[in-house]
């Protein structure tokens, strides 16, 4: 035992040296406290159905809280039989989040050195520059809990993959299984995909490696245990992926339904929406110099001195000024539409990759690189389009996603391995002076740019975004100032943003001159590796701690119960006294796309959703832009409208008189030849007497048995449960029945009298069959096979990779007991 503690004491003093670290950054969350997250409120109305009947011992698949109905794939779904998800309920448990998810990180890309056989303290030095990357700090206050938890799973995943190819073939292919099984179950597959890029980029550097030096037969094998590794990954969260699979087919990732006006890729996003967050090719100065692009679009935490005396000199109050200098126009001047924060790497990491790129002799160098590189050029999106484009149009899958800069997520982890792996040459190369040379050269580079843009900041930047003179104009309007005095204003705002950027940049430079004293101290033996380690990182700590407390600090906690969601309305509590259990509320003050609000108390048209399904969007987009379609509504039972009376501020609800009701039967058909007649068609018909079918639907029509609506009977909803609706039926003959819930046809099945019979899409969105004569049990139930059978072979991959884990750790303990 005390040989175990000898051989493990640097690597406990680590992981309590991260525990603190988290504790003091993230205190408040250790004391019942908890991140006031945009995103996470509004995440919070999607799931409200969601979790009303979790608290009741259930789970449900379908949802009806946002955009008339929709899968809970992709909102919340349980995947018990996936180990994966055990294993995050842990690490959730364990530590009050977000902690749980930076231990991760730190713990992650610390093995991850460890594998790259780096001393602990440097390996300590990397996992804290990944970990307080400003990115990741910037998504944990945005609330996109998925996405950062994915990159927590990035560096063991490249440390497992390392170990393969170096010939560890069991032990890291059960590492890789295990964490690429947790990368995929984070259920971020973006981040998934970019981090897949970079492994290729890996695994085609060690075969070139191979190929040239005649080990062919070894990368095989390599390649053989990590794709296995892989399948049993992919096996383990069968689920998950095969849900979303399904699904993404239909969202509007999917192939486009209407033929006129679609973009060039009729698959995938839109390239307008998928750009609409481009990395700026100069914001990349950032990763050095965090405020040269005005950080946060807020820029609350920024000094604005310039523009509140030029306000109080036109006679603005202090109070007045100081409000309005932040609110104007933003510090932010990129070509995002705003943003939370810059990419920043640390100016010391910057350094130290410089460095990297001129001592570091391995092949991981240019792997690094050219993910670096990769990752850059992608994440300019619209602005730089000659690389982004061809993924964009020919690579598989890669027009999925939005928000391309994201990508640089990947960056934030290449960055610091690079600057390690430098740090790391220093101790094992002998000839000090040859490496002072390259450490200047490094120090000429980093420093003399970050000195450029504190003295000479004009040379580089111009500090005004490509609409300033708009926005200007704008604002001079708003305030009724003349052409000058809005001018004025407009040059301060560039002079406080230029400050900024110079401020920083002094910042910078003090940091890398820092750095390079520690290495010029250890190349002539002043200092010892250790020692040297040690200073670096807590130097690195301290330049990224200092950032990131600008996006995230104290004031970004707040109570649980003061966390900020909507509160209920009047017009929510007259809407509540309908006992109908299911029926569709659109508020008409608020975006349809982006409602965070009326979700959270009733059923809605709106809400939010990056997934939400192709029809809906396109219904939308065609019909809801100009004016609001009440037969539309109508058809999806839209029971209320929301609206501001007016005659007063005050939200009254409206009942919509087109509403339809749960289902009804037409006597009338108008057949269409595609989806784009359909499309128009909707927009002028009576959905209570027509009913709008596609020709390919033809076969499943009984025109015969059609009756007279209005007299042969009545359709109704007897039990509202998501995934099961049941409808009682009562006709003298055969009629067709249009339901007024959205269609599916990748789970949802239609069962009269327990028989399980078809039914097809009509009304472009709606579900619709035929129901006989008679009195007639009516149920629709949502079981999808691709969960249901998903989950059992994910409980098959499960077990096995538990076995694999067990075996490699058998080995492992094997080995280290003949040595």
């Amino acid at each position: 035992m005390n040989n175990w503690f000898k051989r493990n004491g640097q690597h406990l003093m680590v992981i309590v040296l991260f525990f603190g670290i988290t504790f003091l950054y993230f205190n408040p969350v250790f004391f019942g406290k908890t991140l006031g997250q945009n995103d996470v409120t509004r995440a919070q109305s999607t799931t409200t159905e969601i979790n009303h009947y979790r608290e009741k011992g259930e789970t449900i698949l379908w949802t009806n809280q946002i955009h008339g109905g929709m899968p809970t794939f992709q909102i919340w779904a349980p995947y018990p039989n996936n180990i994966t998800t055990w294993l995050i309920k842990v690490v959730n448990y364990s530590l009050p989040q977000p902690a749980g998810t930076v231990m991760v990180l730190l713990l992650g890309s610390y093995f991850l050195f460890c594998v790259l056989k780096l001393n602990p303290w440097l390996s300590a030095a990397g996992a804290v520059a990944f970990t307080f990357s400003s990115y990741n700090i910037i998504l944990f206050g945005a609330g996109h809990a998925n996405q950062v938890a994915a990159i927590s799973f990035f560096a063991p995943v490249l440390a497992g993959v390392i170990l393969v190819f170096r010939g560890k073939y069991i032990y890291g292919a059960a590492i890789t299984a295990l964490f690429l099984a947790l990368e995929i179950r984070a259920n971020h597959l973006q981040m998934t995909y970019y981090l897949f890029l970079a492994i290729l980029i890996f695994v085609g550097i060690e075969a070139y490696h191979a190929i040239k030096s005649k080990q062919s037969k070894d990368f095989f094998k390599a390649a053989g245990f990590a794709a296995i590794a892989g399948l049993l990954a992919i096996g383990v969260n069968t689920s998950s992926l095969w849900s979303t699979y399904d699904y993404s087919a239909e969202t509007i990732r999917g192939h486009a339904n209407l033929t006129q006006n679609v973009a060039k890729t009729s698959t995938g996003l839109s390239r307008v929406y998928a750009y609409q967050w481009s990395q700026g090719v100069e914001e990349c100065i950032t990763f050095l110099i965090p405020n040269a692009f005005g950080g946060s679009s807020r820029g609350n935490a920024v000094q604005h001195p310039n523009v509140v005396k030029t306000l109080t000199e036109i006679g603005a109050d202090a109070s007045q000024a100081d409000y309005l200098s932040k609110s104007l126009m933003p510090f932010y001047w990129g070509e995002k539409p705003f943003t939370e924060g810059s990419f920043y790497f640390g100016a010391v990491i910057c350094f130290l990759f410089v460095l990297g790129l001129l001592i570091v002799k391995h092949r991981i160098k240019w792997w690094l690189l050219g993910v670096v590189i990769l990752t850059m050029f992608l994440s300019f999106g619209k602005n730089l389009p000659i690389i982004s484009d061809l993924f964009f149009y020919y690579v598989p899958f890669y027009n999925k996603f939005r928000a391309v800069e994201s990508i640089l997520a990947v960056a934030g982890l290449c960055f610091p391995i690079l600057a390690v792996l430098a740090v790391n040459e220093l101790f094992v190369r002998t000839d000090k002076p040859e490496l002072l040379k390259q450490v200047k050269l490094a120090f000429y580079i980093t420093f003399g740019l970050s000195l450029v843009m504190a003295v000479l900041p004009d040379l580089l930047l111009s500090f005004k975004s490509s609409d300033h003179e708009t926005v200007v104009a704008q604002f001079s309007e708003a305030l009724k100032l003349d052409q000058a005095t809005a001018n004025s204003i407009g040059n301060a705002i560039v002079a406080d943003r230029k400050a900024a950027a110079q401020s920083d940049a002094m910042r910078s430079c003090l940091l890398i001159l820092i750095a390079f004293a520690g290495i010029w101290a250890y190349l002539k033996g002043k200092l010892n590796a250790n020692l040297l380690s040690i200073a670096f990182l807590f130097l690195i700590l301290f330049d990224l701690w200092g950032v990131d407390k600008r996006y995230l600090n104290t004031e970004s906690f707040m109570a649980k119960q003061d966390t900020e969601k909507p509160q209920l309305r009047e017009v929510d509590r007259f809407i509540d006294q309908d006992k109908d259990p299911n029926f569709k509320v659109l508020d008409l003050t608020q975006s349809i796309m982006n409602d965070a609000t009326t979700p959270y108390f009733h059923k809605s048209i709106g809400g939010y959703s990056a997934v939400r399904l192709k029809r809906f969007d396109e219904v939308i987009e065609t019909h809801f832009q100009k004016n609001i379609n009440l037969n539309i509504l109508g058809m999806m039972n839209t029971k209320y409208l929301i609206h501001t009376d007016p005659n007063s501020p005050k939200l009254i609800a409206e009942l919509n008189p087109n509403a339809c009701g749960h289902a009804w039967f037409v006597n009338k058909i108008q057949y269409v030849r595609n989806a784009d007649q359909e499309m128009e068609v909707i927009g002028t018909f009576a959905p209570k007497e027509t009913v709008v079918i596609d020709d390919q639907y033809k076969p499943l029509v009984k025109e015969q048995q059609l009756g007279n609506s209005a007299a042969s009977g009545t359709i109704k909803l007897t039990s509202y449960f998501p995934d099961r609706m049941v409808y009682e039926s009562n006709s003298k003959q055969s009629n067709l029945a249009v339901f007024s819930e959205i269609y599916y046809n990748k789970g949802w099945k239609m069962f009269i009298d327990e028989v399980e019979q078809p039914y097809f899409r009509a009304n472009y969105l709606l579900r619709a069959a035929h129901i006989p004569a008679g009195k007639h049990r009516i149920e629709f139930v949502f079981h999808p096979n691709s969960y249901y059978t998903g989950e059992l072979i994910s409980l098959i991959a499960s077990i096995l990779l538990i076995a694999g884990l067990l075996f490699a750790g058998y080995l492992g303990y094997k080995e280290r007991k003949v040595h």
